[in-house]
């Protein structure tokens, strides 16, 4: 969302069906559609099938944003498509779109130490000692979006995917 009001893109609210979803429009190239589903992330396909319904869009020209506990914290990917990699939200999603062939963006948050359990972990705060790394993370991932609108799946993954600054471009369609 914070791409979208660093956009100028108006807030606004929807519903599909009893999936509530926030709206926001913005863009250079014509009208973008920023959903962040209401729901719990292990449903959020519910909210894209009732927006397909009332708006048909393909799936291509989706961005699915999600965290990743595979990834080390400030780490992101960007995906033309591929499997959900274990992660409920991205396999609600492809349920509700009927394919996994639709870009996403993995954003790192790992890795998740060993006792905790994941809910525990994807839903509990940063450490102090991570904070600036996740806030930076958050940053990329903005602009990492903000690239797929403008320019494309292969721009964005031409530009994020590797390490953060490290020139190291992971160019991997899958995953």
């Amino acid at each position: 969302m914070r791409a979208a009001r660093a956009a100028g893109a108006s807030e606004g609210s929807g519903a599909g069906g009893a999936v509530a979803c926030e709206l926001w429009r913005a863009g250079p190239r014509g009208a973008i559609l920023v959903v962040k589903p209401l729901t719990f992330m292990n449903a959020s396909g519910e909210a894209l099938a009732a927006l397909a319904r009332s708006d048909p869009f393909a799936p291509a020209d989706l961005l699915v944003i999600c965290d990743d506990v595979n990834l080390p914290l400030g780490r992101l990917r960007v995906r033309r498509g591929g499997s959900d990699g274990g992660h409920n939200g991205l396999l609600s999603v492809s349920l509700a779109l009927g394919t996994n062939e639709y870009p996403r963006l993995r954003l790192g948050v790992g890795p998740r130490p060993a006792g905790l359990a994941l809910h525990d972990f994807v839903l509990g705060p940063f450490g102090a000692d991570e904070e600036d790394s996740a806030e930076a993370l958050v940053e990329r991932g903005s602009d990492a979006a903000a690239a797929f609108a403008a320019r494309g799946i292969d721009a964005a993954m031409r530009e994020f995917n590797g390490a953060p600054g490290s020139g190291d471009a992971d160019l991997d369609e899958r995953g």
